[in-house]
């Protein structure tokens, strides 16, 4: 599975693309940060956040963009900004009819570290060693990428399967609820026949 991980940002966007290969095996395929102009009104620095995660995806054609989940600290105007690049970044990849997953911070330092407190230098220095990269990606927001990418990759597997056995068990539940219906009916239907 090819999934490219995107860490939202209006100043750098953080972008890395791993993939999964044979024996559990995971590398990286690429990882970088587009950049918008910081003296650009919001809906020019929008349109350079998507076109270059748009170059990203078309290059690397990944199954799954897998986004940090915005949530609110104290700096609402960083959150709105945040919460607008993780818009478009949904939406090149649904424009494109690809997965879109998103990940809360906390899921993904715990993922990739153990611990949902992880810093951010733990968290750099476990996605470096997960990938073999004898440098660690700078800045930040690329190692962010790369986590959200990996964290992805490895839950995946485990919510598919926990989605199968939701559905089965909702099948399971809606073939029980029939077979009460019917012997309710039968069992109506018997105690007539004796009148």
């Amino acid at each position: 599975m090819r999934v490219l991980g995107v860490d939202p940002g209006l100043t750098r966007c953080g972008v890395g693309v791993v993939e999964s290969g044979h024996r559990r095996g995971v590398s990286c395929l690429g990882v970088g940060v587009v950049r918008s102009p910081t003296d650009d009104e919001l809906p020019r620095r929008l349109v350079a956040i998507a076109e270059g995660v748009e170059e990203w995806i078309d290059e690397h054609a990944p199954e799954v963009v897998a986004i940090e989940r915005v949530f609110s600290q104290q700096n609402v105007r960083s959150v709105m900004g945040t919460a607008q690049v993780s818009g478009i970044v949904a939406l090149a990849a649904a424009r494109r009819d690809i997965q879109v997953a998103f990940h809360t911070p906390s899921s993904v330092k715990a993922a990739i570290s153990g611990s949902g407190k992880a810093d951010k230098r733990q968290v750099t220095a476990m996605v470096s060693k997960v990938l073999g990269m004898s440098t660690p990606p700078k800045p930040a927001d690329a190692a962010d990428a790369l986590a959200l990418a990996l964290c992805h990759l490895w839950r995946a597997p485990m919510a598919g399967r926990l989605a199968e056995a939701e559905q089965r068990a909702a099948e399971l539940a809606h073939n029980h609820q029939q077979r009460l219906r019917r012997a309710a009916r039968d069992s109506s239907g018997t105690k007539g026949g004796h009148r």
